[in-house]
C-alpha cells in the first residue's frame, strides 16, 4: 500500500481547537456582556424546543460541534441528534433537537449555526468532488489553504465528504516545492539535477531524522515538477510521491506512462486550478491524487437554520 497522510478524526486534538473557536465566536458575539435583546423580551423561565434544519441538501459534518458548544457556552439545553456524520441528506432534513432554556437557544443560536453551516458547505462540495471522479482510481485531497485557525475542523469536514486529507502543516511531511529548489539550487545548475539531488538530500535527512525520534513517524517525501524532464529526473530517487504542478493533459498523461515504465510504486498528484468542471479528465490521466485547494477555501456554507414549533 502506498504511505499516506494522516487523515483527520474527531479526536483530542480536533476537540480542542473547537473549542478554542468557540470561545472565540462567544467573544465576538457577547464582548463578555450580554444577549441585550434576549433578557429584554424572552423570560428567564422560558423553556421551549426547536430543531435545527438543513435547508439545502447536502452532506453532514460537525454535528460534535454542538455538543462542544453547548458545554463551552454553559448553555441548559438538551441535545438530541438525528444525522450522522457523512450522512447525505436533503433539504428540510432535521439535524438536531434542542431543548432547555428559551434564553440560551435564542443567544446560542448563531454560533451553532455558523460552525455547523460551514462545515457542512465543506463536506457538500468535496462529495461533489468525490462523485466527479469515482470509478477512476484517483482519490481527491485537501491542501493547507484553510481558514487560519479552522485547519483541523475543515480537514475534519473534508474526511466527513469522503476525499482525503493531505498534510496537517508543515511538520506532516516534506513537499519540495519551486521555491525550496531555488534556494537549494547552484548557480546554473539544470532544473532535473537540482530536483533529484533535492529528493537524496530530503531522503537522507529523514533517515537521520528517525535516528533522534524527533518525529513521531518518518516524514512522507514529496517533491513537486512542472515538466516532464523533471519528472524524469526524480523517479529513479524514489520519492513517495510526486505532484505535478499546473500541468497539461497531454504531459500527465506522458508523466503517467513514464511512471509506470520508470517506478510504478510512486503515486502522481495533480494540482493546481483544479475545478469541478476539469476533475474528471485529470483523474482519467490515470494519476492517483488529485489536490484540490477549493475543498476549504472556494465553499460556501451550506444554509441551515433553526425552526420552532408552530
Amino acid at each position: 500500500m502506498p504511505r499516506d497522510f494522516r487523515q483527520t478524526q474527531w479526536d483530542d486534538a480536533t476537540d480542542e481547537d473547537c473549542r478554542q473557536l468557540i470561545r472565540l465566536a462567544v467573544r465576538e458575539d457577547l464582548e463578555r456582556q450580554q444577549d441585550w435583546t434576549t433578557l429584554a423580551l424572552v423570560p428567564e423561565d422560558r423553556k421551549g424546543a426547536a430543531e435545527i434544519v438543513a435547508r439545502q441538501a447536502g452532506v453532514v459534518a460537525g454535528i460534535p460541534v454542538l455538543a462542544v458548544a453547548i458545554e463551552e457556552m454553559a448553555l441548559q439545553l438538551d441535545l438530541k441528534v438525528n444525522a450522522e456524520e457523512g450522512q447525505a441528506i436533503e433539504a428540510g432534513a432535521r439535524l438536531a433537537r434542542l431543548e432547555g432554556s428559551v434564553r440560551d437557544l435564542l443567544t446560542g443560536e448563531r454560533i451553532l449555526l455558523n460552525f455547523l453551516g460551514r462545515l457542512m458547505g465543506i463536506a457538500t462540495l468535496v462529495h461533489e468532488y468525490v462523485e466527479r471522479v469515482h470509478g477512476t482510481g484517483a482519490r481527491i485531497y485537501d491542501t493547507r489553504k484553510t481558514t487560519p485557525g479552522w485547519r483541523r475542523l475543515e480537514k475534519y469536514a473534508v474526511h466527513c465528504g469522503g476525499a482525503h486529507n493531505h498534510r496537517m502543516g508543515l511538520y506532516d511531511a516534506i513537499l519540495i516545492k519551486d521555491n525550496h529548489l531555488a534556494q537549494f539550487a547552484a548557480p546554473g545548475q539544470p532544473s532535473g539535477e537540482v530536483a533529484a539531488a533535492a529528493v537524496r538530500q530530503a531522503k537522507r535527512f529523514v533517515k537521520e531524522l528517525a535516528a533522534t525520534g524527533l518525529a513521531e513517524a518518518a516524514p512522507i517525501v514529496e517533491i513537486e515538477v512542472d515538466a516532464i524532464d523533471q519528472l524524469k529526473a526524480v523517479l529513479p530517487e524514489r520519492p513517495d510521491v510526486v505532484l505535478l504542478d499546473n500541468m497539461s493533459l497531454k504531459a500527465m498523461y506522458e508523466a503517467v506512462v513514464l511512471r509506470n515504465a520508470i517506478a510504478p510504486e510512486i503515486e502522481l498528484e495533480a494540482s493546481g486550478g483544479v475545478r469541478l468542471d476539469t476533475v474528471r479528465a485529470i483523474a482519467e490521466t490515470g494519476v492517483d491524487r488529485i489536490s484540490v485547494g477549493a475543498l476549504t477555501h472556494g465553499a460556501h456554507s451550506l444554509d441551515v437554520g433553526l425552526d420552532w414549533p408552530a
